[in-house]
């Protein structure tokens, strides 16, 4: 070889192997993330007449585990919507507060049944009258806090939806933009980091909702949810659109109908045609999905526990309450003295053995209410309620509503007093909101109010008429409170998923914090075993789309061997033309 020949090989080598090494190195410093395409670098050019190694780069290739990839991407789906719940079971814990800790619910209720304890005991002492009546508008006060931060909570989820979908229909957008570009003939070779960009968009839709892909032999893709709702069918994808609500309230709920108080989210199709997704159960997992279910499900669930949880203290206290004797087969009522508005509450099984309860105004209505399976007689002041098999009623009781202005004295009852609670916005000015025929259970926690009467006159609190140490009323409400079982719906979860939850309102306070709290734990432990699959199936996804750094290093140090080899060779070019020209 020439001399000249010699120094431009050895410049072409050195800048050969300097390009290698840039690119190997620009490897290594990616190596932290998962990555699904590289260039292969191999050092195999030879300079003719020396050992001198340079550099020739390779097609650029995606290596990746296609099995490992759609773990990936349920995994990554089931993380958002783990860590979703998680962060919404936390907060309603906050709301609701630690069991039997300062500022619970639980704990308020049982500050204020101590207050009544203390009146019972002190019944005609004024200061013990005003902490009763500043301890219901504690518990008051707090009911509709936590109820008012729920609703927050729906804003909240209505807002994360609408900003969910709104990225998913970029993502879809970007998702048939970059397909199109993708798409090659049969056997073709796609460009790399196209098809690169079109899956790291797939993988962030992932984490939005629920995401089946396949690919045909183009390498076009198609886009569903696990509910087999197409999202993008390989030409078109559908345009996503939510008409959210700026803010919820208690009775603002998801319907298919015109009822609807909340937004949905719909899909439109080629040709135009809008589909409601939320109807279709489209979303069963990802951030959308755990928003819709808080929303719809889990935060209306929390409103309709304090709902209840209100119903019973109002009802708690204002009736006075007399508890039925069992006898075969159902239960006895003692009825002397009913009035208009009285009602016997009866709790019984039907049929399919589901628990069922209501009040009736009288005997002839419970007969109808029961229906020709039970026989209801009045005889003087009592009513039977007898079922025709063993065990279908499981008890009965009679009670008499209190009333925000005194009965005619002949048809008073021992121990009648006003309501202690009523419903701010009700318009009811005989019972003040609380008769059980009339009562208007939801967004009860934000109207449950202390009755006005009573603070213009705290004195009533212990009945009408009654003497100053007369205890009568306080151990009537104590009893409601602490003894009497009262029927809560299934609605409120408390039970299990259709179960009738039978307690006293104390018991039932202390369940909905234990329920609270027991389920911000579980969602805890369920999002914290999700990111560790999904840290698994990263690392093995990693394993094979990543950049191996070892790999990677092992390159670079022969690649600078390559690059030091050559430079010698330079060197000793250069001292060669240095002796020429001194000659």
């Amino acid at each position: 070889m020439s001399l000249g020949g010699a120094l431009n090989s050895a410049l072409s080598g050195l800048r050969t192997t300097q390009a290698g090494i840039n690119v190997v190195s620009q490897n290594v410093a990616n190596a932290g993330s998962v990555g699904y395409s590289r260039r292969q670098m191999s050092a195999v050019q030879t300079l003719s007449g020396t050992s001198t190694t340079g550099v020739r780069a390779g097609e650029v290739q995606r290596i990746l585990d296609v099995v490992a990839q759609r773990q990936l991407r349920l995994e990554t789906s089931a993380a958002g919507y783990t860590g979703l719940r998680a962060d919404y079971a936390s907060s309603l814990e906050r709301l609701f507060g630690q069991p039997g800790a300062a500022g619970s619910l639980d704990k308020a209720v049982n500050d204020f049944t101590g207050a009544l304890q203390s009146l019972m005991a002190n019944p005609g002492d004024p200061a013990t009258r005003a902490a009763v009546l500043d301890r219901a508008g504690g518990l008051a006060s707090l009911i509709g806090a936590t109820a008012d931060g729920i609703q927050s909570l729906r804003t909240d989820a209505e807002g994360r939806i609408g900003g969910a979908v709104r990225r998913a229909d970029d993502l879809l957008q970007g998702i048939q933009a970059l397909n199109a570009r993708v798409i090659t003939p049969k056997g073709g070779t796609p460009d790399a980091a196209l098809l690169d960009e079109r899956d790291r968009l797939i993988d962030e839709l992932s984490g939005l909702m629920d995401v089946q892909v396949s690919m045909d032999d183009t390498h076009s893709v198609r886009l569903s949810t696990q509910a087999g709702q197409t999202l993008f069918d390989g030409s078109m994808a559908v345009r996503l659109s939510f008409d959210g609500r700026s803010s919820l309230g208690p009775d603002t709920l998801y319907a298919t109908d015109a009822t609807r108080g909340v937004g949905t989210i719909s899909a439109q199709v080629p040709g135009g045609a809008k589909i409601d997704l939320i109807a279709r159960g489209a979303f069963r997992s990802g951030e959308i999905g755990a928003a819709i279910e808080m929303r719809d499900d889990v935060l209306v669930q929390a409103q309709r526990q304090l709902d209840e949880l209100a119903a019973g203290l109002a009802v708690a206290g204002s009736e006075t309450r007399r508890e039925g004797v069992a006898v075969t087969n159902g239960f006895q009522v003692d009825t002397t003295g009913s009035r208009t508005g009285d009602v016997i509450n009866v709790s019984w099984l039907d049929a399919g053995g589901v628990r069922r309860d209501a009040s009736f105004a009288d005997a002839s209505a419970a007969q109808a209410g029961l229906g020709p399976t039970f026989t209801v007689t009045a005889s003087g002041g009592t009513v039977s309620i007898v079922g025709t098999t063993p065990g279908r009623v499981l008890g009965a009781s009679f009670s008499s509503p209190g009333t925000l202005a005194p009965r005619a004295l002949a048809d008073r009852l021992p121990g009648d007093a006003p309501p202690l609670f009523t419903d701010r916005f009700s318009t009811d000015t005989t019972y003040g909101g609380v008769h059980p025929s009339t009562l208007q259970v939801t967004g009860l926690a934000q109207r449950l109010g202390v009755n006005p009467g009573l603070l213009g006159d705290p004195k009533t609190i212990n009945g009408f008429t009654a003497l100053p140490g007369d205890a009568t009323r306080a151990t009537a409400i104590v009893d409601n409170l602490t003894r009497a079982a009262r029927a809560f719906t299934p609605a409120t979860g408390v039970g299990g998923a259709n179960a009738t939850y039978a307690a006293p309102v104390t018991d039932f306070a202390r369940r909905v914090v234990e329920t609270q709290a027991a389920n911000a734990e579980s969602a805890g432990r369920l999002d914290e075993g999700q990111r560790i699959a999904l840290s698994s199936v990263e690392a093995r996804f990693a394993d094979k789309a990543g950049v191996n750094i070892d790999e990677e290093m092992a390159q670079l140090v022969q690649l600078q061997t390559a690059y030091g080899a050559n430079a010698r060779v330079m060197s000793a070019v250069r001292d060669m033309l240095d002796m020429l020209l001194r000659i």
